[in-house]
């Protein structure tokens, strides 16, 4: 009987290999065939497979958890933060406190909180050049608590720190320390005669006379004259501002103050210094139970000289006056007492009724204009 080939390898039906080497092949490559089939996944694999599917479809699916800092990593970062809230917390939490007790601090009034009776804006830096526009505008109505409401001067300066004295310097033949005392009388002379309380109450300006040189032809003999019968062409108010008493009070203490001084050679050897300063004084009636409050605005302009003692008859320091002028607004016209009469509106009695041009009293751009003969000027505003 002949053998058939099983075609085993080797071929031509004769085997090279032993059975045990044969068999051990059979396994190896039955074995390699299972594992590179395809497997059928589980029931569970399949569920999965499609809920995630499904995830996918809907846009829902959670990002991967790999993607993610670590566990220790977001350990730090959350000790990181917990200890910057530390050390910001305290100041943040101080910071929140004051603003709750006081929101005017915050720029802008973010929650609304001003009102009428806020404080005025900050002042006005000092004048050192005279102005070339009128002040603007501003609401408001002048009370007993907040008697500049309104009026330009809430943001000038407060009496005697608007009267500012600039750095004096040798002229002519007067030395530094003379051309100082010339400026420091000047101030003088402007505070007694227009910021002093007995001054304004109308009593005897001593301190402002006491500037002015006894030397001088006529001058204290005028002013003399002035505050023992005063009339039309001796008025006291040339010089000082006076009320009377009886009449209106001052409201607060303090006078509002704008205006600068300056100095320049002049010709007598002298130093001549320039000064153009407005006023502005709240009153009320002299009545205590008064309320109702309204401002007179006193603008004078005054040239004072100090002439070289050794070369002139003069009294060394004092003040030689070669010009006095000055706008009066809101006073009764054609009153001349020797005070101040403010009307508090247009029903009050005191003079003819304004009929002349209207002027802004607070505008120091403009020099001082005198009212046509038998006219009293129009104010714009008090």
């Amino acid at each position: 009987m002949s053998l058939v080939s099983d075609n085993k390898p080797g071929g031509n039906g004769d085997s090279s290999f032993s059975d045990d080497v044969w068999e051990q092949f059979a396994r190896d490559t039955e074995r390699d065939i299972r594992s590179s089939a395809p497997k059928e996944p589980s029931a569970r694999a399949r569920m999965v497979t499609e809920r995630l599917r499904q995830q996918d479809e809907r846009g829902d699916r959670p990002e991967s958890w790999r993607v993610g800092p670590s566990v220790h990593e977001t350990r730090r970062r959350s000790t990181r933060r917990r200890r910057v809230w530390a050390v910001i917390g305290v100041p943040l939490a101080v910071v929140v406190a004051v603003v709750a007790m006081r929101p005017s601090l915050l720029p802008g009034d973010p929650f609304g909180t001003s009102s009428d009776d806020a404080p005025a804006a900050s002042r006005l830096p000092d004048e050192t050049a005279p102005p070339t526009a009128v002040p603007s505008r501003s609401p408001g109505t002048p009370t007993l608590d907040r008697p500049f409401a309104g009026s330009p001067a809430e943001r000038w300066a407060d009496g005697a720190d608007g009267i500012v004295v600039p750095r004096a310097t040798a002229v002519g033949p007067l030395t530094e320390a003379q051309v100082a005392t010339a400026l420091r009388r000047t101030k003088t002379l402007l505070v007694e005669a227009n910021l002093d309380r007995a001054t304004l109450r109308g009593e005897r300006p001593e301190a402002a006379i006491a500037t002015l040189d006894p030397k001088q032809p006529k001058m204290l003999d005028d002013v003399n004259g002035w505050l023992r019968s005063p009339d039309k062409d001796h008025d006291p108010l040339a010089l000082f501002s006076r009320f009377d008493p009886k009449e209106v009070r001052l409201v607060g203490d303090v006078v509002k103050t704008r205006g600068r001084i300056t100095f320049k050679a002049g010709e007598h050897a002298s130093v001549v210094v320039h000064a153009d300063y407005s006023f502005v004084y709240p009153v009320t009636r002299a009545d205590n139970n008064s309320t109702a409050v309204t401002r007179t605005i006193v603008r004078r302009v005054l040239d004072l000289e100090v002439s070289d003692p050794t070369k002139y008859r003069v009294t060394p320091g004092r003040l030689s006056v070669r010009r006095y002028d000055r706008d009066l607004a809101n006073s009764a016209c054609d009153v001349y007492d020797g005070f101040l009469h403010p009307r508090f509106d247009a029903a009050d009695p005191g003079g003819p009724d304004p009929s002349g041009p209207t002027v802004d009293p607070y505008d120091r751009s403009r020099g001082i204009q005198h009212d046509e003969p038998g006219t009293c000027g129009t104010l714009s505003r008090t």
